[in-house]
């Protein structure tokens, strides 16, 4: 909810720490206020408040300092709100908005209809969740609340104007505004809030009590010391706050107590798996769930901060080089892992965000899983019946394998479940997958548009089919043949043209029998899957950037190392071929059920072709950077039938056309595809739309530009392709974050 920013007559604050304090010398800076006036019981607060400019004037009396208030912010200890409220009831407070800032909400709404019963009052609760190690009027900021969350709980006295109003003032001071419902927060800062500091504090006074406690103190390690800093906290203000929040605190330290007598019991036991798991999950969860929160906030930031590769004219490419691990065959060696009998060893294992997105999906589902740490990973397989009922959504970042593959098998579990995704994949079509399931008995709901979140109810009995895909996707394709492995009968899927075989390779490779006749694979339930090792080969998609830009970079040789060569990803090849290209296969093996070799290729005068439609499903993720291999070929280059890319993570057709357009490249985009006439690259500022391949393809096109090229929002390659950025400078491509160069 957004409002203009608000001018107000007399703000009035009540408690001069430092949260009042940083609140009305933020407003009063801003001249957001006409007065802004401060009541302290401390005479040496109020003079401060006055002389450090926090306040324009300060009062003993809450009656004299309220007359004529428009907003009213409480700002005392929380136990102290009950008595504060009684008074402000008492008196006639006009029109005036009244909010707080305790950490605790609930009792903060049963005080104010206990003193308000039967009359009028305006009140939204809130909560911002800021501080410092200083504390009192003395250390008030005016810049604390910059980007911090503030939480607003609105209850039955907060009328919609009221609302906008102080969401407006915490947004002057920078906040981060979220609402939420009062009894959600109070056990939300309950299990991460209150907690810690209950453990905190019991522990330090357990191993005080000890007889040995000089001891436990004296070689206490930086651990010891980082946990139990929290206990250094005024204890009288956490005593309040237990007291206030008492039955959300207990209910989170029943829970936390459960799970303690289980690590207990594993700890008698001898039971390392269990052990294992708990470790392995918590050491992950951390960071996993920073990343989340910190690519949300980077992502949100980037509306004003953007991020800008500048990419410079480059000469020719040479060298050898090893791009990341395939991202297919990443997730999938999650899944089956998972799925299968035993353990499972993975080496190659890509780590970027989108397979990182299915490895953690898999760990809420009960599964031990160890790594990744230098691509390797170790899964501690659980059988096609084994997975548990996550706690809550599974949180797939941007990638959409994850949301469709898992969905299939998803659709089959005993339990309920969510799948989410961040705002790019939230806009990405579900329903292909959505629909077949549902015709095998599946129960999927989808949200507007058949887009994410999908909500997967459990306990369905799943029955086999034959299905003719209307447009050629692996994804939709895999995503059947797994929900068939738990499907009464068969289950087919006929493909209208081929399209990467991974599942069906790795699911043999695991020992699951799958029959492949023409274009039509074929699963049936009843068989298990047997760990095994995995090496998977780099992703020929990451290839495709270096392949384009050794062939379009005068004097160019460069070799890719041990690159998947899967007959249904070589599309890429093959249409740089046609085109001309100069690209040999070397030392061609197979590992692990799929073909790789190492990839020479060379620099070329390349000619615009009629790309045939047979080979766009092969190469329906190279095609951005295709289009900039277009742009510097002699002549025409025609591409039909891809209508699927403007459904990718943007409208692929679209913003790569727009792109060469300001590049001086003509280009026309047509339903399903796009005309390209090669010509002269020139100079600019092109957007990649959030789209880490349309970031990287744009870099691939300064090769040939007659100026710098300057890429915005390119945030997201650093997820996808983690060290591109490297890659590129070590074989002689310039380009780089902007300030960086």
């Amino acid at each position: 909810m957004q409002s203009s920013p608000p001018k107000i007559g007399r703000l009035v604050v009540v408690g001069l720490g430092l949260i009042g304090g940083s609140f009305a010398k933020g407003l009063r800076e801003r001249g957001l206020c006409r007065e802004v006036v401060g009541v302290d019981l401390d005479a040496e607060s109020r003079r401060l408040a006055v002389q450090l400019g926090v306040v324009d004037r300060c009062e003993s009396d809450l009656a004299a300092a309220c007359q004529g208030a428009e907003v009213i912010q409480l700002a005392v200890p929380i136990l102290a709100m009950e008595r504060v409220l009684a008074e402000l009831a008492g008196l006639d407070l006009g029109n005036a908005v009244l909010t707080d800032v305790g950490s605790a909400k609930g009792n903060v709404v049963r005080a104010a209809r206990q003193a308000f019963s039967g009359k009028a009052v305006r009140l939204v609760p809130g909560h911002p969740i800021a501080g410092s190690e200083q504390s009192g009027v003395e250390a008030a900021n005016a810049e604390l609340f910059r980007r911090h969350k503030v939480i607003l709980t609105p209850c039955e006295y907060s009328d919609e104007a009221a609302l906008v109003l102080v969401e407006g003032l915490w947004r002057e001071l920078g906040a981060d505004v979220e609402s939420m419902a009062v009894e959600h927060h109070d056990q939300v800062l309950a299990a991460t809030s209150h907690l810690p500091h209950l453990l905190a504090f019991t522990l330090v006074d357990s191993l005080a009590k000890r007889s040995e406690n000089l001891e436990i103190f004296r070689y206490a390690a930086g651990g010891f010391r980082d946990f139990t800093r929290i206990a250094g906290s005024d204890p009288v203000m956490w005593h309040d706050i237990f007291l206030a929040n008492r039955e959300a605190v207990l209910r989170t330290l029943d829970t936390f107590r459960d799970d303690l007598d289980a690590l207990r019991d594993a700890v008698d036991a001898g039971d390392g798996h269990q052990l294992l798991g708990v470790f392995t999950r918590a050491r992950v969860a951390r960071e996993h769930f920073s990343k989340i929160l910190a690519r949300r906030a980077y992502v949100d930031a980037m509306h004003s901060t953007d991020l800008i590769f500048l990419a410079k004219p480059g000469s020719s490419l040479s060298g050898r080089i090893r791009v990341p691990g395939d991202k297919s065959i990443s997730h999938r060696s999650i899944m089956l892992g998972s799925l299968a009998e035993g353990t499972t060893e993975v080496e190659g294992f890509l780590e970027g965000e989108d397979a990182l997105a299915t490895l953690q999906a898999f760990r809420d589902m009960g599964v031990v899983i160890e790594g990744p740490h230098h691509g390797r990973v170790t899964i501690h397989g659980v059988g096609l019946n084994g997975l548990k009922a996550p706690a809550g959504p599974l949180y797939m970042g941007n990638s959409g394998t994850s949301m469709r593959l898992l969905s299939g098998l998803l659709a089959a579990q005993p339990f309920d479940t969510t799948l989410t995704g961040d705002a790019s994949l939230s806009k990405r079509p579900m329903n292909r997958v959505a629909r077949p399931l549902r015709e095998m008995g599946a129960v999927i709901e989808t949200g507007p548009e058949g887009r994410p979140p999908l909500n997967i109810k459990g306990g369905q009995r799943l029955t086999g089919m034959d299905y003719d895909m209307p447009m050629a996707s692996a994804q939709v394709k895999s995503c059947l043949l797994l929900a068939g492995l738990y499907a009464a009968g068969k289950t087919s899927v006929t493909e209208p043209a081929p399209t990467r075989d991974h599942t069906e390779r790795m699911l043999r490779g695991f020992g699951y029998p799958v029959s492949v006749e023409g274009s039509t694979a074929c699963v049936e339930s009843g068989h298990k899957l047997s760990a095994t090792r995995i090496e998977v080969p780099a992703d020929i998609s990451s290839a495709a950037f270096f392949l384009v830009a050794a062939s379009i970079a005068e004097g160019s040789e460069l070799v890719l190392e041990h690159v998947g060569i899967n007959p249904t990803r070589t599309g890429v090849i093959d249409i740089l071929k046609l085109m001309g290209g100069d690209i040999t296969l070397e030392n061609q093996r197979e590992v692990g059920g799929e073909p790789v070799a190492d990839i020479r290729v060379r620099a070329a005068r390349l000619k615009g072709i009629d790309i045939p439609e047979n080979l766009v499903p092969l190469a329906i993720d190279e095609f951005p950077v295709l289009f900039v291999a277009a742009a510097c070929a002699e002549g025409r280059t025609v591409l039909r039938g891809a209508e699927e890319l403007r459904v990718k993570e943007s409208d692929r057709i679209q913003v790569m056309a727009d792109g060469l357009i300001a590049l001086g490249v003509k280009a026309e985009p047509t339903p399903d595809g796009i005309v390209i006439e090669g010509g002269a690259i020139g100079g600019g500022e092109v957007w990649a739309h959030g789209d880490h391949r349309i970031a990287m393809s744009f870099s691939v096109a300064s090769l040939r530009a007659s100026a710098p090229i300057r890429i915005h929002d390119c945030a997201n390659v650093a997820t996808s392709f983690p060290n591109f950025l490297a890659l590129a400078a070590e074989v002689g491509i310039k380009v780089a974050v902007e300030g960086n160069a």
